[in-house]
Order: structure tokens, then sequence, then C-alpha cells
């Protein structure tokens, strides 16, 4: 369900400035096609595209449309009773799906959908998060409708799965629903698939003749930038793949083409593949250049379902003070995208404006189900990942980000949900979350922060609504100013969100500690001291108070900012403050060990995960 809508006037666009972080000459020279926002029309998003067994508008399967119950006073037809509506699984990824339940009624808020899980034809039930209920809303010139809303994690690519929806209303509407959506398997060649040599000389040759299912093997050389117009069909993608001294020059264009492999490249330049369906750039090394705004792997204009996925990508923007914020000394997008269903995997990206990141104000169109997983994003002078203007059901997950202005941005969340799950942060000089221009439904699960000033800081200037966090772990320390940004106060506040909007937070079971030894905090408009204070005062009941030593390993205070320092081991360790301190989170932290989760990224004992390219 492509549950938001544009409501801001499309002579806006002649204003706008693209975004993925700044300025672009781009907006003209991309071959889009006719709409405003270069969508062409209609998206045919049926059951090939998104994975469900009946031809929903957005791909998803709906079972008993109309099994909704009668309570015995009548509270169907109560404001207070839900009328449920269609069920929707949009555009599926590799390892998760967007599950959507739109619904009318409920004035009183208190519907609820428990959610379970199985491949399609196993016994065992897997519980999953309940979906979120989001409020219908508008925020800069979009709006949102009223439904329930989450996604399923964790999930092994290529296989079919039923769910089970059950929808739980006191005053009526209460029903069960099922329904089936099938995960996109990892993108591969065609079996048997011809190869044809390619040398420099012969490329312009054999690549006009390319087929679906062609692999255009690439000889070692240095081939000059070329606009691509061959596409592949599913199950038959046209692949060009590379040899050790094969090196493209960039610019590279491929404009609304479907299923093209890049494979074992070496770029030197811009990517771009504007309104192009399964794009794929797979071990591949991208090296923007000053050309272009510095980008390296884009599409301005909506793309669907993309695979970026353990590549490394090197910008031209150096790790300075003075390259830092929005108006710093920077430039260039590691990885920036827009449209649904997209999978950024594995990648490291390094020295950019923004490491990885969406489309901003008009520019973002059908922003939801995004996959960021387990990418290394190291010196990125603006955001690590900047997941702007998420309209639904983007998860960042899993990421570690080292010495970065901002880590995580979500600037802002479109009535949400979007999810940061465990990724760890190490030395955000600015902030860890950016939840900014009055960001709604954002839910940060099992996160590590250890950075300069305030542990967990957000000077939004605007409310932050709708704010759900479980099981971080936030640690700080005394702040300072950098190329005039505030890192915190100068002993460092735990916590800082002073535009909270406390109505719609639940906030609990987390760990804050800061190394000045001291433990202030600001929840809305209430300063607090002492742990006691904070968990009488907020909804943060089972909060606990930590400091550097919960990590296994020797983890130091990043004193100076501005130093490339290595990535920590942020594991904690056994017996400190963090074991079984977390809650219990289905599909988010099953299997865990002890009485209970523990906070942070990682439990103690388990190994560190793949960060960056794999071998």
């Amino acid at each position: 369900m492509n549950a938001l809508l544009r409501t801001r006037s499309w002579a806006v666009l002649l204003l706008l400035c693209i975004a993925c972080g700044g300025s672009d000459d781009d907006t003209r020279d991309d071959a889009g096609a006719g709409t405003p926002d270069g969508s062409g029309g209609p998206v045919d998003s049926g059951t090939r595209e998104d994975g469900g067994t009946q031809a929903e508008p957005d791909g998803g399967s709906n079972a008993n449309p109309d099994s909704g119950t009668i309570a015995p006073d009548g509270g169907m037809n109560s404001a207070d009773a839900t009328v449920p509506g269609a069920i929707t699984l949009p555009f599926p990824t590799l390892h998760h799906l967007t599950v959507e339940w739109a619904f009318t009624g409920d004035a009183n808020a208190n519907g609820v959908v428990s959610v379970r899980f199985r491949p399609t034809g196993t016994s065992p039930w897997r519980q999953a998060l309940p979906l979120r209920r989001i409020t219908a809303g508008t925020n800069e010139g979009f709006s949102w409708a009223l439904r329930h809303s989450g996604s399923l994690f964790g999930l092994q690519p290529g296989t079919s799965y039923e769910l089970e929806l059950t929808l739980t209303d006191p005053e009526g509407g209460s029903t069960t629903r099922t329904a089936t959506a099938t995960t996109r398997a990892v993108p591969a060649p065609m079996a048997g698939a011809p190869i044809k040599a390619v040398t420099p000389a012969t490329f312009a040759t054999v690549a006009a003749s390319a087929q679906p299912g062609d692999i255009l093997e690439l000889a070692a050389g240095t081939y000059s930038a070329f606009d691509w117009s061959r596409s592949g069909t599913e199950g038959k993608p046209i692949v060009l793949r590379g040899t050790a001294g094969t090196i493209l020059t960039g610019p590279i264009n491929l404009f609304n083409q479907s299923h093209v492999h890049f494979d074992r490249l070496t770029i030197n330049g811009r990517v771009r593949f504007n309104g192009s369906k399964h794009f794929v750039l797979t071990r591949s090394t991208v090296n923007a250049t000053t050309a272009n705004n510095g980008d390296a792997v884009v599409t301005f204009l909506r793309a669907e379902s993309a695979y970026i996925a353990d590549n490394v990508v090197t910008g031209v923007t150096q790790w300075a003070e003075s390259s830092l914020g929005v108006s710093g000394n920077n430039q260039g997008e590691g990885i920036c995208v827009t449209g649904p269903g997209h999978v950024i995997l594995n990648n490291r990206v390094t020295g950019f404006r923004d490491g990885i990141s969406l489309m901003e104000d008009d520019a973002a169109v059908d922003q939801y189900s995004i996959d960021i997983l387990n990418n290394d994003l190291i010196g990125n002078a603006d955001d690590g990942v900047e997941a702007d203007f998420c309209f639904h059901n983007c998860r960042i997950v899993g990421n570690r980000l080292t010495n970065n202005f901002i880590a995580l941005s979500s600037q802002p969340s479109l009535g949400g949900p979007t999810y940061f799950i465990r990724n760890a942060i190490y030395n955000a000089v600015h902030i860890a979350f950016k939840l900014y221009r009055g960001s709604s439904g954002d839910v940060l699960l099992h996160n590590t922060v250890v950075k300069h000033g305030d542990g967990l800081g957000i000077a939004a200037g605007r409310p932050v609504a709708n704010l759900y966090t479980r099981n971080n772990l936030f640690i700080g320390g005394p702040g300072g100013s950098f190329n005039g940004y505030s890192s915190g106060n100068a002993n460092g506040r735990v916590l800082y969100i002073p535009d909270l909007v406390t109505a719609s937070a639940n906030l609990d079971h987390d760990g804050f500690g800061t190394t000045s030894g001291n433990f202030t905090a600001t929840w809305a408009g209430s300063a607090l001291t002492g742990l006691s204070a904070l968990r009488a005062s907020t909804t943060e009941k089972n909060a606990v108070q930590v400091d550097l030593g919960a990590f296994s390993a020797s983890v130091a205070y990043p004193s100076a900012p501005m130093t490339l320092y290595a990535a920590p081991d942020l594991r904690p360790r056994t017996g400190s403050a963090v074991e079984n301190a977390g809650a219990p989170l289905p599909n988010i932290n099953d299997g865990f060990s002890g009485a209970a989760p523990d906070l942070g990224a990682y439990e103690v004992g388990a190994p560190l995960p793949a960060y960056g390219p794999r071998p």
C-alpha cells in the first residue's frame, strides 16, 4: 500500500534543488519519463513485481476481505469499532516483508494487530512484532492514511511465507486474516548463460546486440563512458562482468532499463540508473570523482528494486572539521535512491557528504520497503545514512557507522514506521539520530551509540512524534562545538529531547551513561537528574545506567572527534549492566541467551556480523 500522497503543487518542482543532500544539475539531463517526478505514469506493481498471491494494486494478497465480526452490541457501527480494509504486502525484498492493513474507525485507538508467519507449507508459526498503528497525517507537503503497518525481519530470500494477522478491538471489528508473499531471490545470471568476450575496442558493437540472458565478460583495459540501453528480463538479466584489470570510466548512464547487472567492475566516476527496475551492482569498486558533484551510485528519479551489494564506494570528501554539516566543504552521495524495493547491502562507503541516502522533499517518490543492511560507513561529513522522507517500512538494520558527522538521519519519517535496528555507532560528531522536520513514527531497537557529547541528543526544534525505542545503549561524555555544531553540553547529558511529544512517546529498557560521571536528562520540558528521576518521570521505567565498562573490549571515549578512529568492538561484557536488561521483541531478538535480551547491537558472546563486502 502506497499510503502517502503528494499535496504540494508540482510548480514547486521547478524550484527544486535535487536532494540526497544538495543541489545537482541532473534534473533535466537524465532522459526521465514525462511525469513531474519522472515515474512515467502508474506503477505496474502486480504479483510479478511484489510477490503477493493476488494482483492487489501494490502486490500483496488479501484473504477473507469481508470477515470482520460484529460485536453483540453492534459495535461495528460505533466510531470506536474498527472497520478493517485491505491487506497489502508491497515490494518484498530479499530479507523483509512490508505488511499494511488499512482500516477506518477505532476512534479510541485501542485496536491492535498481532502477526504470525511461517514458510509456506511448514508447521510452526513464529511471532512477529505487532504492526504499528499509523495515524493519518500530513507533513512537508505529503499526507498519509490511517492504517496498521510494519515489517517481518530476517527472512530467507526466494521463499514463500504465510502470514496470519489478528486484529483485536474490544468495541468491534476483530478478525483474523491470512496472506502470502514471496521474498525476492538473490539476483543471479541465467543458468547456462552465453558468455560473450568483450574488449574496449569491441564493447560498443557487442553491447548494441546484447540479448536477455547474455553475459558480457569485459577483458582487462579501460572502457570509455557510455549510456546503456539494453534490458534483460526476469530470470534472464544482461550481465556486464569484469575481469582483473577491467576499468570503466564514468559517467555511466542506465535510464529506464530493467534486469541489468554490473558485477566485479572498477568504475571511476558516477553510475546513474534513473527509472530502472532490478538494476544490480555487486562486488565492484566505485571511485567517485569531483565531476558530477562527487556522486557515485545514484538514481535521481523513481526506480524499483535495485540490489547494490558488496561494493567498495569511495568519495572525495576529506574528514576535516571544515567539511562537516550541510554547509561544509563536502560533496557527493555515495549511494542514493528513490522509489520502492531497493536493497543496499554489505557495502563499504567512505568519504562522501552522505554515505547512503534517500531523496528529499518533492524529489522523494514512493520511498518505502527499502533495506539498508550491514553496510560499513566511515568518514561521511553530513549523514552516514540519510533515510529522510521514508514513507514507511524503511529498514536500516545492522550497519556499522564510525566517524560520521551524523550517524542516522530521519528528517523526517512520514508517519512511519522507519526502523533503526542493531546499528553500531562510534564517534558521531554532532548527533547519532537526526529525527528532525517533524519526524513521526521512528522505531529505534537495539542500537549501540558511543559518541562525544550527549548520548541521545535530538534538538529538533519541531515535534518528535510517535517515537518508540527499546533495548538501546547510549553513552556520551563532555561535549563541544565542531564547525559551529554542538555535540552536547559541557558535561554530556545522557538524554536530550526537548521537543518530544510525550503523549505518543514510548521509550523503555534503554541504557544511558556518560563519562563525565553525572546523569542529567531533558525529557520534553522536564529537566531530570539521576536514574531514579528518569524512571519515575518518564516511560523509561526499566532504564539502566551504564558506562564504558559495559564492553568486553577496551573502548575509549572519542574525545577528539576529528580523529579517524578505528571501529572498536562494541560487544557487551558478561556481567555488565546491559546483560539481561532488555525486553523480548519477537522477530527481533529471538534466541537471546540468558534471562532476557542484552542492550545494544549485540548479545554477550555473539560473533561480530560481516560489515561491508563479504568474501
